[in-house]
């Protein structure tokens, strides 16, 4: 007795099928093509996107090892080939970043710190008016402790440029001598006699200069050593009217 193959089965299975489908029209409870069998998903874990960029790091690094331990012609060329991919890669992930931010007004820093020339030119002007009308009014709350040595030879420049700052927004500045010595800026100086270490500023580098908050009491440190008029008013507006990681 010949035996009958899966295959042959399979042909007679589905010749039956289409019989019944065409000439009797059993209904619509015969199936009249055969159903699919839904596919298994596969057991095999895909790699996560951070170990495919690991895997690249690694073939790049053992491309350019073999390149230069085995500098044959084919080893050169694999890594370079391999290298050029990556750039290329790296490219087109950089295009598409920045057309992005083009595109979406809520990702693009540059609007909030302007980088071209005529952006830039606006925004430091307009934050220059904001920072001087702050700076006026900001003797009414603040007041200036002025760290200093008479031996100190950048006080002696950095005194004038102190003053100017003061008279021109109307600030107090208290003068505080570090070493018992005088200053021509400052007439109206006192010997430290402790202030300094109950302000909690650390070490004894002159020169100090240091916000008081009349309002907390609190002791704002605004910088050491010598600093022009620009970065004494800057750094005064930003620690007294922005917050942190917003003007950056």
């Amino acid at each position: 007795m010949a035996q009958v193959t899966s295959s042959e089965a399979m042909q007679a299975e589905d010749h039956e099928d289409g019989f019944y489908c065409r000439e009797r029209r059993l209904g619509q409870w015969f199936y009249c093509t055969r159903p699919k069998v839904p596919e298994r998903p596969s057991l095999v874990p895909q790699a996560s996107a951070a170990e495919r960029m690991a895997a690249i790091s690694r073939e790049l690094d053992e491309l350019k090892a073999r390149a230069i331990l085995e500098p044959t012609q084919e080893n050169v060329i694999a890594y370079v080939r391999f290298q050029r991919e990556q750039l290329d890669r790296a490219s087109t992930f950089s295009d598409t970043w920045q057309r992005a931010l083009w595109q979406n007004p809520d990702l693009d820093y540059t609007l909030q710190r302007p980088v071209n020339t005529v952006g830039k030119r606006a925004w430091l002007d307009n934050r220059k008016a904001d920072r001087d009308t702050v700076l006026t009014n900001l003797g009414q709350r603040y007041g200036l402790f002025y760290f200093y040595a008479q031996s100190c030879g950048a006080c002696e420049i950095f005194g004038p440029i102190l003053r100017s700052v003061a008279d021109s927004h109307g600030m107090t500045v208290m003068a505080v001598s570090m070493d018992g010595g005088p200053n021509r800026d400052f007439p109206n100086y006192v010997v430290d006699s402790g202030q300094r270490a109950r302000m909690g500023v650390a070490g004894n580098q002159t020169p100090a200069l240091v916000l008081f908050d009349t309002a907390t009491r609190r002791t704002i440190p605004v910088g050491f050593g010598l600093l022009s008029a620009e970065e004494i008013m800057d750094r005064i507006f930003m620690l007294t009217n922005t917050k942190v990681g917003s003007d950056f």
